[in-house]
């Protein structure tokens, strides 16, 4: 039984504040809290890419549990912004970390959506080849191609990076993953001549008019109720975004959560940020993950806790 048995994050401790851009923008106070919900946003050192995000987040994960890197069989990286077009940044997060000649190093080049597609990629690795232990890293620095002055983007992308550790000593395993992609929407969110734009609100539309939609289906698939869910862990394109989903969804607040105020969105480490407070939350025992935006693409999937 493949499941995740530990998760560690890293935040950069920069902040750029929301408030000091409302009279570039035409803003207001409201607009910053109860729009987008994000008052700062994280954003790495000059000196820090991809690669070194994730070390990171791997240092912070050494602080919680004791791992052998000798053991590691697998390294994955969900990443849209690496280090370089090639190499793979895996293999440089692979050498940085001294991790042995026989652990398999990969991308997978998926944003929002990417930490559940990560999910079901590395575990199904894993057992197809009789791994015993896997990292699954997600880091997607957006500040390497922001535009400061497109009020679309530079107001809600943060920089962060996380390490999921996968073993056959789990205390959260899927039930099940449900998958989708728009393609022919693919330009509502691009990175052209490395910079970054947002058609926001249609990926807002996208968002509230097919997610609840394609999260009964997964809900009806493995013969769940909306009620038998303990916690809704939403991708967090932003807060007016996240409430419309739990409208649709008739969701009381108490069974989703929202936790970018300072640091942003984050893209694939979005969930797995709010899935590691969920190792101390120990009463909630069935998860729902929902990663959507750019492709268009989504992933949902259902986890339980076993431990």
């Amino acid at each position: 039984m493949v499941g995740i048995q530990e998760i560690a994050s890293y935040i950069p401790e920069k902040r750029i504040s929301n408030y000091n851009k409302k009279e570039k923008f035409g803003i207001t106070d409201d607009f910053i809290k109860n729009k987008i919900g994000v008052e700062s946003v994280a954003v790495k050192d000059d000196s820090e890419d991809c690669s070194d995000l994730c070390v990171k987040a791997f240092q912070n994960l050494q602080k919680k549990i004791t791992i052998d890197k000798d053991e590691i069989d697998i390294i994955v990286v969900v990443t849209q912004n690496p280090d370089y077009n090639l190499p793979h940044t895996s293999a440089i997060v692979h050498g940085q970390l001294d991790l042995p000649q026989s652990c398999a190093a990969f991308d997978v080049s998926l944003g929002c959506s990417g930490f559940v597609y990560g999910m079901s990629v590395i575990e199904s690795f894993m057992k197809c080849n009789n791994m015993k232990s896997g990292l699954l890293f997600t880091s997607d620095p957006y500040s390497k191609i922001i535009d400061v002055n497109d009020k679309n983007t530079s107001l809600l992308f943060g920089d962060a990076a996380t390490v999921s550790l996968f073993s056959h000593d789990p205390v959260y395993v899927s039930k099940e993953f449900l998958f989708g992609t728009k393609g022919k929407h693919y330009h509502d969110l691009i990175c052209e001549n490395k910079t970054l734009t947002m058609n926001g609100r249609a990926i807002s539309t996208f968002g509230r008019k097919l997610i609840p939609a394609e999260i009964m289906k997964l809900l009806d698939k493995i013969e769940l109720s909306i009620d038998e869910i303990d916690q809704f862990l939403f991708h967090p394109g932003s807060l007016f975004m996240i409430k419309s989903l739990a409208h649709v969804l008739n969701l009381d607040e108490s069974k989703y959560v929202y936790d970018i105020l300072h640091y942003g969105n984050t893209v694939s480490s979005s969930i797995p940020i709010l899935l590691e407070k969920q190792f101390i939350e120990t009463k909630n025992k069935l998860l729902l993950l929902s990663g959507f935006g750019v492709g268009l693409s989504w992933g949902n999937a259902v986890i339980k806790r076993v431990k």
